[in-house]
Parts: structure tokens; sequence; C-alpha cells
């Protein structure tokens, strides 16, 4: 058995593998990488029955990799570059080949992945990191929950400036209710719930831009959403409106959030 994990900023994530599956998934939070690895490896081993003679090897990636040497509760650790974990498990989740990878996490990443080579096109600082900071200054929130509570009440309207406030006709092949600028409105009568929704929509219009733009530039008409942020439902929502006017779609594979760690474990076993 192969342990994957994947030691993020925010939330760590743990897989157990045999013979090139996902047999048990789990996800934790801690104050730093030693803990919140460790913490990752108990949980999945405590939860899930699993003996630690049955281990052979835990394989680590993410932001706290590089704080962990050595082995871990006497097995031994092998660190994976992210961006190759993120690859690997990114086709291996979708079940295709040659593709493009939109992996939200704190920031987000986009990569181009194949067979034979894994490529790290760019990303963002804006993901799901960006909505808890604005959240926390504009709205005193720091619970993801009750953003998108407050989120799903919300109306863009007061918020942000769309092309209609602008131009009377339409502009390309965009509409008018098509954002011209993000928080460019912003009157005084906007609600919380609007500032909300108005976060939300900023950083999956963004996640989804640079998706479209990396897409184009390979001549592929579909991206793979993976991470943390792949499983919010606004952000799939906005997501999908970027579709009906760019004609890129966003495909969200199951499990989609441990992709990292998936594809860690999948790396020991040489299916790359």
């Amino acid at each position: 058995m192969i342990i994957g994990i994947d030691i993020g900023s925010t939330t760590t994530k743990a897989v157990s593998l045999e013979d090139g599956r996902v047999i048990k998934k789990i996800n934790t939070r801690a104050e730093d990488a030693i803990t919140s690895a460790s913490g990752a490896f108990g949980k999945i081993i405590l939860e899930n029955g699993i003996r630690m003679t049955d281990i052979k090897r835990i394989m680590i990636t993410g932001a706290g990799a590089t704080k962990i040497e050595g082995e871990l509760f006497g097995i031994p650790t092998e660190k994976v570059n992210e961006i190759t974990a993120i690859g690997i498990g990114g086709m291996y989740l979708s079940g295709q080949d040659n593709i493009i990878i939109a992996n939200i996490g704190t920031g987000t990443a986009i990569i181009e992945a194949q067979r034979d080579r894994i490529i790290h096109l760019g990303g963002s600082g804006v993901g799901g990191g960006t909505i808890l900071g604005l959240a926390k200054k504009l709205l005193s929130l720091s619970d993801f929950k009750d953003i998108m509570k407050l989120a799903r009440d919300g109306n863009l309207d007061p918020v942000d400036l769309l092309l209609e406030d602008i131009m009377v006709t339409d502009f390309s092949f965009l509409g008018k209710k098509s954002t011209a600028s993000n928080f460019g409105k912003m009157l005084d009568t906007a609600r919380n719930e609007d500032i909300a929704l108005g976060i939300i929509n900023m950083v999956f219009q963004v996640i989804g831009m640079i998706s479209v733009f990396a897409a184009r530039s390979r001549n592929i008409d579909r991206v793979i959403v993976t991470g943390s942020g792949s499983h919010n439902p606004l952000g799939q929502k906005i997501l999908a409106d970027i579709t009906r006017l760019h004609s890129i779609a966003f495909e969200y594979p199951e499990d989609a959030e441990y992709t990292t760690a998936v594809g860690a474990g999948l790396y020991a076993n040489g299916n790359q």
C-alpha cells in the first residue's frame, strides 16, 4: 500500500492506494507541515483500519513537503513535485491524457498534462485564499461556509460594472450582462450578500479566463477543474457562464479535491 499526502497551505489531504487504485481518502487541518502530515497519516490509518506493516512508502507533495525529511513513523517518505502530482492525479481522475488542469487551492495553477509530459503553464495568485482574505476584511467573515451562505442571496448589479452600464449595444460576442469591471460599480446600497457574491464572482471569472486562454493556446476545448475550489457550486455556475461565451467546457472529476494527493501516490507506482 502507498499513502499519498498533499500538504497544502491551509488543508492537508491524504489517500491510500493499492495496485494503482484509490482506496481511502481524508483531509485535515493543522498549523504546521509536520503536525498536518502526521495528523493526516494518523487519521487515514485509524479511521480505515490500515495496518502500518501494509504501508510500503509515503509520498508527500504540496507547499509543506519540504519541511519533512526522512521517515514518518518509521516509514520511508519520498517527495513528489507538486505540478507533476497534479498532472498525474488529473489524468487519473478524469480518465483523459491530453488535458488542461485548473487546480484551485489558495491560489490557482494551470497545467498541461499528457502521458509523456506535464508542463506548468502558469496560474494566478487568485484562488480560495483571495476569497477568504477579502471576506475577512470586507465582511468580517473567516469561515468559508459562512461566506458561501451569504453569497447565495447576493446580487451582482450593485457591485459589478456591466457592459450595459456603459454601452448601448453589445460588444463583440459579449452580451450586455457581461462584466466590464469587477467591483467597478460598488454602490453604497450594496449589501454584504452582494459583496460576498462579488468576491466569488471575481475570483472564478479570473480563473475561468486564464483557463480559457491556456486551453485555446493548446487547441484543447475543455479544462479539468481540480483542488479544493473545484466543488464550489457558485464557482461552477460562474464557469458555466464562461463556457457559454467561450465554448471551453469545464469538467469536475469525482474526488477532484484529492487530485494532488492521488498524483503523489500514483507517482510511486510509475503511473505517469
